[in-house]
């Protein structure tokens, strides 16, 4: 994986059109801004119940933005990423449907799990209320099979949505499959989606076991055999995060985002610092994907009801929220929580730019933590245009986190590209992909808990970044060819800048 920042979008939501669009924006006017881009679920079919993670044809692209010939043109150009979306598929998939038709006699009847499959001698109480979900009620739907079978299917995010057995023969062959498909058309990254849920047991919490970790590992070995990196997507407690990095290319570090939130709320970089002094250096740095702002990812363990610590005391956690409730005028607290259908509960839905109050210079400073900090980034394609909270889509879906997954309109994308605040993130991303310094050795500079100072050098190479979270008063240092001056960024005038009549 290359050192360079990557975009993580939807080929239709950034574009206006399809994968081909979304080229088109990728050799211009964002030629050689990124290193690779992590495209979200193409497959058949990309409006479902969750936005493509359901998908009917898990080996198909959906005809709506493409085909596979258009995923490998785009492979000439730029590195992709593509999801594995591995512990469910769609209800309306033809597996599904053939098992709903015949039962038992179905090819695919090992394929789906069901409540008997894993509680086979009936389940206790304290068994059910023992299984972690990240949404209210328990994850089982009854369902009514065209045979007249009726069966109690375990669903761990929508109805549409059927887990399956990835240990059966069935289940080990259609992940294959999905391997085999992307490695064939050019993917050489894949994102294991869900994947913290994909192991059930009986008496566990059914979420991140030592079954899960081995599994991961298996699978991950699989993928390697076929030339393709795997990054693991789990919101976890932090620990589980640190522990997975040892067994896998790639984790999202995503207690970044809420941590970075939490030093501009409390303007101080103490949670911060201790993070970064801990935290895995095989990650993907992240401020915002598709989903929420994750807060479980800082929070105490409420999987394993443990109680074990998170990086921030449940009351500085309570106040960050509220924190950002506020700074988005309570829109944040409209997709949130019991407020809207389909969305975690341990996430705050809000765009990255609005949960900072839309401070452009608070924005790009944030930025520049993120690139500072070891890994690889991804920014996601509304935070590239610091893209403020959709609320019209949020209320005609209901869907919490569509408040940040707006639809950008054919040619929309390049006239928001055209704002000061977008311009000064391209600079930003340019100088994090093209400066020798961060291909160097990091250092979190020892300063006061109101300061935070990060450097990165290499030879006669440096780039230093030092921010005060009281005054936001703030530097970007970093040096430039031989016999010219050192050269520094000041995000205060770009702001300003952009706010000009």
């Amino acid at each position: 994986m290359k050192n360079q920042v990557q975009l993580i979008t939807y080929a239709d939501r950034l574009s206006g059109g399809g994968l081909p669009e979304l080229h088109a924006l990728l050799r211009a006017p964002l030629a050689g801004v990124f290193g690779a881009v992590h495209i979200l679920p193409f497959f058949h079919r990309v409006d479902g119940a969750d936005a493509g993670f359901d998908p009917i044809d898990h080996t198909q692209v959906d005809a709506q933005l493409g085909g596979w010939q258009d995923i490998k043109s785009l492979t000439q150009d730029v590195d992709v990423m593509a999801d594995v979306i591995v512990n469910h598929m769609s209800s309306d998939s033809p597996q599904f449907l053939d098992y709903s038709a015949k039962g038992a006699a179905s090819d695919y009847a090992g394929l789906f799990l069901t409540f008997d499959a894993v509680f086979p001698h009936r389940a206790t109480e304290r068994e059910l209320l023992g299984i972690y979900r990240p949404r209210p009620g328990l994850p089982f739907t009854h369902a009514t099979l065209k045979n007249g079978e009726h069966r109690l299917l375990w669903t761990t995010f929508t109805p549409k949505q059927i887990d399956i057995d990835v240990h059966s023969p069935a289940g080990q062959q259609y992940l294959q499959g999905i391997l085999r498909a992307l490695s064939d058309n050019g993917i050489r990254m894949v994102r294991l989606d869900a994947v913290g849920y994909a192991i059930k047991r009986a008496g566990t919490s059914c979420f991140m076991m030592p079954e899960t970790f081995e599994f991961i590992g298996e699978f991950a070995q699989q993928a390697k055999a076929l030339g393709m990196e795997v990054l693991v997507e789990v919101h976890s407690h932090y620990r589980q995060q640190v522990e997975i990095a040892q067994r896998v290319d790639w984790v999202y570090d995503f207690a970044l985002p809420p941590l970075v939130l939490h030093a501009f709320a409390f303007k101080t970089a103490g949670r911060l610092k201790h993070w970064l002094s801990i935290r895995p250096s095989n990650a993907l740095t992240v401020l915002d994907t598709h989903d929420g702002i994750g807060i479980i990812d800082i929070g105490s363990a409420a999987a394993d009801r443990a109680g074990n610590p998170g990086l921030v005391p449940d009351d500085e956690l309570n106040h960050l929220v509220d924190w950002v409730h506020e700074n988005s005028r309570g829109q944040s607290r409209e997709a949130t929580g019991a407020a809207a259908s389909n969305l975690d509960l341990y996430q705050v839905n809000c765009t990255f730019f609005d949960a900072l109050g839309g401070d452009e210079r608070a924005y790009l400073l944030a930025r520049a933590i993120q690139f500072f900090v070891p890994g690889v980034p991804q920014v996601y394609y509304v935070g590239l245009l610091a893209g403020a909270n959709d609320m019209d889509l949020l209320q005609r879906t209901g869907v919490g986190r569509d408040i940040n997954r707006r639809r950008y309109a054919m040619g929309e994308a390049e006239r928001e590209l055209d704002r000061p605040v977008v311009q000064a993130l391209l600079e930003l991303i340019r100088l994090r992909n093209t400066h020798p310094a961060f291909s160097g050795r990091f250092e979190l500079l020892d300063t006061d808990g109101h300061t935070l100072s990060m450097r990165w050098h290499q030879r006669d190479s440096f780039a230093e970044l030092t921010l005060h979270l009281g005054s936001l008063a703030h530097s970007l240092r970093y040096s430039a060819e031989p016999g010219v001056p050192e050269r520094m960024v000041l995000f205060d005038r770009i702001a300003a800048e952009a706010t000009r009549p």
